[in-house]
């Protein structure tokens, strides 16, 4: 399994890697056929709440790529609801099978 994390116009800090590493194993041990996390982190506008984005592409060889992209106050939380969203995807791509 590979992690990727890029986040634009500001450095990640150690603490959010790990929070974002950790909750890619997990996910991972429901799903052990998952290959590839893509994570892309940015501040939309800087002034406002609710400004934190993560896009989240999981890829998972032999199915679609599934992504997901959600806004909230904090970047935890926008990989929260990121991933859940992602989880949903892949309960029913994998039960349609």
């Amino acid at each position: 399994m590979e992690v990727n994390i890029k986040a634009l116009h500001f450095e990640a800090s150690a603490a959010l890697e790990g929070f974002i590493n950790k909750k890619s194993e997990k996910l991972l041990r429901r799903y052990p056929a998952i290959t590839l996390f893509d994570y892309i982190l940015k501040v939309v506008k800087p002034e406002t709440s609710m400004n934190k984005e993560a896009t989240i592409k999981v890829v998972v060889p032999q199915y679609d790529d599934f992504v997901a992209t959600k806004v909230a106050d904090t970047f935890e939380e926008a990989i929260d609801l990121g991933l859940d969203a992602i989880e949903r995807q892949l309960e029913r791509k994998l039960k349609a099978k």
